[in-house]
């Protein structure tokens, strides 16, 4: 493909050494204009594809970031002067004419690399600007490939794209919503889809069989590196499906877009149960790449006369391995104290250090309160060995495992795009994840239409808290791709856990009713499953921050410095809309 139109025979990126001899005619930006002598100048041009040198005559007026045609003939590079760096760098266009075909003002930033280092503000700012530099222009195409990939996936297994509704009811799905007021009936309110949730379910119920989108999906919520207001994910549905044939349909879309877009495919998703999950990693987002599993030691030390252990209802520790963290036995006091303020935060009220030095001799202001066959339990249920450091956490379960998880994380956790794609599907998610202090009653762990698992119905209204939901998360790196599950299809189901839930008939009738009625009509076993695909291509382009692979995202703060969204509206549209604005708090 040459990418040929009336103004170009071929883009910048695409001439090498096949095209030496030729003449041709690109068109694209300046990117750098240098003078050689000899009354010749060296013309760098870009497109999206690449640059070309051009050699043109020095008289030529054509400067930075001005809009050029340039035709000449492709010859090769003198010796000595390949450029290895670029696509284009054994070739350069000589005896070239030069058409400008648009001036421009000076950029305020250098459209190359070194953009990197200028504020992110201004880059977004001047974002169409910023789209120009090769990485953007990656990050993009890649995001593109991504997308077509998952298309081909998702088709090859018998989805259908179904578009579904972007002005849709409020209802309660975790996030806050962007409401929309509406014109025609003043004093209600549209709500922004935060999924396509509700939709895709009655597509089920409508005989689809097998839904999929690349929906755009808006939360109002706080911002971080791997979370905008706007976003955009891969859902889809299925009928007549148990959780296996969910999660086999969307690892192969996963699988498919990794190699689209790294050129490699990488080995089938392993799984791994929440409950494992926690024990091992103290998260229900496990990042895989690196060892320091937790391990269970409270029944190394029954009827230990250390008091802080002796009534912990859970004792865990993680072994920071001096062989692959050789930092782990210079750790001094000042980091240990640190490690400790660290626990301490996280909710945990202390952390124990060990240091194991030589011929398994430990150090440690709460070794002398340790028994020597403890000692012995505790450095082989740890595996440890001289050098390595310990760190030892007793408190509530929940606690152990999720603060000294955090510290696992803190401690060793690469970037999320090094080393290799760790893809893992974490299964069995409680149907209820606490006591509302409010209601007094269960909370959803994921939302209230989650199947629960079959094993655990019996322990519904006697045991909520240790009821499993046929619920599962896709997790890369120690980033949530993505979640899904079973969905309640049975009406009776349903009202036993909203009932569990504190949602009487009435309620539900009144939120869900649109959505619940259908369901009397005949709905079908079904799941499906949504997951990020920003997340995913950030992480596929090696991108900490999922701004990098989104052409025109929010800053940190929510705002667009570009269009300076969000402001004010006139008084004519706020009457129009029967809305008034009250003045902002007082600081």
């Amino acid at each position: 493909m040459t990418n040929s139109t009336s103004l170009r025979t071929h883009s910048c990126g695409q001439l090498g050494a096949a095209h030496v001899g030729s003449r041709v005619t690109l068109a694209g930006w300046v990117a750098r204009r240098r003078e050689h002598g000899d009354k010749l100048a060296f013309l760098d041009v870009r497109d999206f594809s690449g640059v070309m040198q051009c050699v043109i005559d020095d008289g030529t007026d054509a400067r930075s970031e001005w809009v050029v045609q340039v035709t000449g003939t492709v010859t090769a590079r003198p010796a000595g002067t390949v450029n290895a760096n670029l696509s284009t760098g054994e070739v350069e266009l000589t005896d070239c004419t030069v058409v400008v075909l648009n001036a421009a003002e000076p950029p305020p930033f250098p459209i190359d690399q070194r953009a990197d280092e200028v504020d992110e503000n201004i880059r977004l700012k001047f974002r169409y600007l910023d789209v120009r530099r090769e990485r953007m222009q990656r990050n993009l195409r890649l995001r593109a490939s991504v997308n077509s990939a998952i298309r081909t996936a998702m088709e090859g297994q018998g989805f259908v794209e179904v578009e579904t509704p972007l002005l849709m009811p409020s209802t309660p799905e975790g996030a806050r919503e962007f409401l929309v007021p509406s014109r025609k009936e003043p004093g209600s309110f549209y709500a922004l889809p935060q999924s396509p949730q509700l939709w895709k379910q009655l597509l089920m119920v409508a005989g689809v069989d097998r839904y999929y989108q690349i929906a755009r999906c808006l939360r109002d919520e706080d911002l971080r590196a791997d979370r905008q207001y706007e976003f955009t994910q891969l859902d889809a549905e299925m009928s007549f499906v148990t959780k296996d044939d969910v999660l086999a349909a969307i690892s192969r879309a996963v699988l498919a877009a990794a190699h689209a877009a790294t050129g490699e495919t990488p080995p089938p998703i392993e799984q791994i149960t929440w409950h494992d999950a926690m024990n091992r990693f103290g998260t229900d987002k496990p990042d895989m790449r690196f060892a320091m599993e937790l391990v269970e030691l409270t029944d190394a030390f029954v009827g230990t006369a250390f008091k802080a252990f002796a009534s912990a209802p859970s004792i865990k520790g993680i072994r920071v391995d001096a062989a692959t963290y050789p930092e782990a036995a210079a750790i001094g006091r000042n980091k240990l104290d640190q490690l400790t303020e660290r626990a301490k935060q996280l909710g945990a009220k202390g952390l124990v250090w060990i240091k194991v030095g030589d011929a398994g001799a430990l150090e440690s202001p709460v070794a002398k309160f340790l028994s020597d066959a403890e000692k012995s339990s505790l450095v082989a249920a740890l595996g440890a060995t001289s050098g390595d450091l310990l760190l030892l956490v007793a408190d509530e379960w929940s606690t152990t495992c999720a603060v000294l998880g955090q510290l696992r994380n803190d401690l060793a956790r690469p970037p999320v795009h090094e080393g290799p794609y760790r893809y893992v599907w974490v299964v069995d998610f409680p149907l209820f994840i606490g006591i509302n202090p409010t209601t007094k009653k269960p909370q959803p762990g994921h939302h209230p239409f989650c199947h629960p698992h079959p094993d655990d119905l019996v322990k519904m209204e006697s045991d909520p808290l240790h009821v499993r939901a046929l619920a599962y998360d896709l997790v890369l790196n120690g980033w949530e791709l993505g979640s899904g599950s079973i969905r309640i299809h049975e009406p009776e189901l349903q009202r036993r856990v909203f009932q569990l839930l504190g949602i009487d008939d009435e309620t539900a009738d009144r939120k869900f009713g649109f959505f619940l009625q259908p369901f009397r009509y005949g709905a079908p076993p079904h799941g499906g499953f949504a997951f990020g695909i920003d997340r995913l291509v950030a992480i596929l382009a090696g991108e900490e921050n999922i701004r990098e692979v989104i052409a025109f995202p929010k800053t940190q703060s929510g705002l667009d410095p570009m269009t300076n969204a969000p402001g004010p509206v006139d008084v004519g549209q706020l009457n129009e809309l029967g809305l008034r604005t009250l003045p902002r708090p007082a600081n």
